[in-house]
């Protein structure tokens, strides 16, 4: 299937106009009016993405009544347990409202389960323990919104149960005493897409308000919540939510506070990843560098050490946790590639084999939770849905498996519609999980292929490349590839801009880099000018590339490398062609279509 650069149309006028408006460069303005800004004021407010555009907590549904209930419980010395989840945006959401509780005098402990023994949410046996522990209240986070069963066992045992969470409902919300979610059916909050720790955050503000008995709150609490900011940024990356309006503002001052005033285990995780000796921090550092890091904690089944870091106030012990998790990601490192490479063949078999759509794959003895990171290669790899089940090592209990999107296909709404060949499923529309037996896994995998194959088709080629503009090298200076970062965070939603141009010329042989030569380094001129190019994830580039005749057209997101203080513009290669397989001849087309590389 062909692959083709769909190359954004502008308006002349208006790119002139906000131009010279906003008094930047015509790239920038091009890149504004990709994003649906055409005018002054609302770039500035696009640009300056002030705190003070985040929502008031009130206004959360739920928030308010959970205030209440927590302020109530932390005055009565009631025992609370704050149960989260153990990904990333789960571990910062338990950080958040456990160091919130904390400040404000609660006797309160968390709760994380086990990803491998107790899998995702609420479970009976867990509250069955707390309860005998002592546990009087829990609250859950970036969880609990489709446990209706367990919610009533909470209240055969007494516990007081508040559900904070983000992800998809069930036909009916779990009874409890408050539901916190930001698209409870019935209200009109603006924005519908926080991450579970963005939820948390919101909470932990309206808590301090509700304690404070002010809207302003005490200056010891604002100094935690501008850290809590920090948390609920990185919580917010890893989860891949889209970085828009609250999102995009919690990312965009999130990041600054992460630099500047991080917790202590934070501190340490950054220093212990070189992240300390950048200049500042952007999107890409926390969710390729530090959410895998806490990930690979919960994958390997330990996610309360990831909670610990982030909530630790020792030195000591934060730096043994960093350089713990550091080393327990290099070996979620070899264990990701080991699958991958197993479930890269199955894939090559299934298109050899001439099918398309969705790809489901299994195989014993993949680990449950690595299984996730490579659905979501191969999802970026092949630009299709992607379903991973690691199957039980004898056949005896349930495959356990990781679903990632691709081309806006919703994976929420296909696996209700698979539901009769599940034990179980949850998540929302980008990511999500399931449980199956392993007899059904034919039937499942037809249907879904199907599902996803119908979508492809429905919604036009899947593997188009956006492209936002076309630039020659010569307008890449430092100072305008500066000016290109203003439009950040980039992540789902607000991508990095994308922008292609022609007449390239390699530069030396391209080299592979990185764990497994995953990753390629090279040099690519136009005219004289020369930039070093890395194209992460597609070693397999190399033969082609050393191969190809010249000139080529490229695509590319330009960023800025510091390196020992100094900084470079560094292009990152989303795709190339010679100018042979040109449909158009070269990118001034609305569309470009490349020889077809898998």
């Amino acid at each position: 299937m062909p692959r083709r650069w769909r190359i954004a149309s502008h308006d002349p006028d208006l790119v002139a106009r906000l131009q010279r408006d906003m008094g930047v460069p015509s790239v920038v303005a091009h890149l504004l009016c990709c994003r649906g800004i055409v005018d002054g004021p609302a770039a500035h407010r696009f640009l300056e993405a002030k705190l003070s555009g985040l929502y008031d907590p009130a206004d959360l549904p739920g928030a308010t009544q959970a205030a209440e209930r927590l302020a109530q419980a932390i005055s009565a010395g009631r025992r609370i347990v704050v149960y989260g989840d153990y990904d990333a945006d789960g571990m910062t959401a338990t950080a958040i409202l456990l160091l919130c509780l904390q400040l404000l005098g609660a006797d309160v402990t968390y709760y994380v389960p086990n990803r491998l023994d107790e899998g995702y949410g609420l479970n009976d046996d867990a509250l069955r323990s707390l309860a005998a522990q002592g546990a009087q209240m829990v609250v859950t986070v970036d969880c609990g919104i489709a446990s209706v069963k367990e919610a009533i066992t909470a209240r055969e045992l007494g516990l007081e149960l508040i559900v904070t969470d983000h992800h998809e409902m069930a036909a009916s919300l779990p009874d409890a005493a408050a539901v916190v979610h930001p698209r409870l059916p019935g209200s009109s909050y603006p924005f519908g897409q926080l991450a579970g720790a963005g939820v948390a955050f919101k909470l932990a503000w309206a808590l301090c308000q509700q304690v404070g008995g002010a809207t302003r709150v005490s200056p010891r609490m604002r100094n935690f919540l501008m850290q809590a900011v920090g948390l609920a940024a990185l919580g917010t990356i890893a989860d891949v939510v889209p970085l828009l309006d609250e999102n995009r503002i919690l990312v965009r001052h999130g990041l600054v506070s992460l630099y500047q005033n991080p917790t202590p285990g934070l501190a340490a995780l950054m220093e212990v990843t070189s992240l300390r000796k950048k200049p500042h921090l952007v999107a890409e550092d926390v969710g390729f560098t530090i959410a895998p890091r806490l990930n690979a904690a919960g994958r390997l089944g330990q996610a309360q050490l990831g909670v610990e870091l982030l909530t630790t106030a020792s030195q000591d012990r934060a730096f043994a946790l960093a350089e713990y998790l550091h080393e327990l990601n290099g070996s979620r490192d070899s264990l990701e590639r080991s699958i991958y490479l197993a479930a890269n063949r199955q894939a090559q078999e299934y298109f050899d084999a001439g099918h398309e759509g969705g790809l489901v794959l299994a195989e014993r003895g993949w680990h449950p939770g690595v299984i996730g990171i490579v659905a979501g290669r191969l999802a970026e790899k092949y630009r299709r849905p992607v379903v991973l089940v690691a199957l039980d090592s004898v056949g005896v209990k349930p495959g356990v498996g990781s679903c990632r999107s691709a081309a806006g296909f919703n994976l929420h709404e296909a696996l209700q519609t698979c539901s009769e060949h599940l034990l179980g499923h949850g998540g929302h529309a980008a990511a999500a999980g399931l449980t199956i037996a392993e007899g059904c896994l034919d039937a499942f995998r037809v249907e879904f292929s199907a599902l996803a194959g119908e979508a492809m088709l429905a919604s036009g080629l899947p593997d188009d490349l956006e492209v936002d503009c076309e630039t020659a090298f010569s307008g890449l200076t430092a100072p305008i590839v500066r000016q290109i970062e203003t439009l950040g965070p980039f992540g789902r939603g607000n991508l990095r801009p994308v922008l292609c141009t022609t007449d390239v010329t390699l530069v030396g042989p391209p080299k592979r880099m990185g764990g497994g030569e995953r990753h390629l380094s090279l040099t690519l001129a136009q005219n004289g000018i020369k930039f070093r190019a890395v194209a992460f994830g597609n070693g397999d580039w190399a033969d082609e590339l050393s191969q190809a005749a010249a000139p080529l057209s490229v695509a590319f997101k330009p960023v800025l490398n510091n390196f020992r203080g100094r900084s470079s513009v560094e292009l990152h290669l989303a795709d190339w062609n010679t100018a042979d397989a040109d449909a158009g001849g070269n990118c001034n087309g609305a569309s470009l279509s490349p020889a077809v590389r898998r």
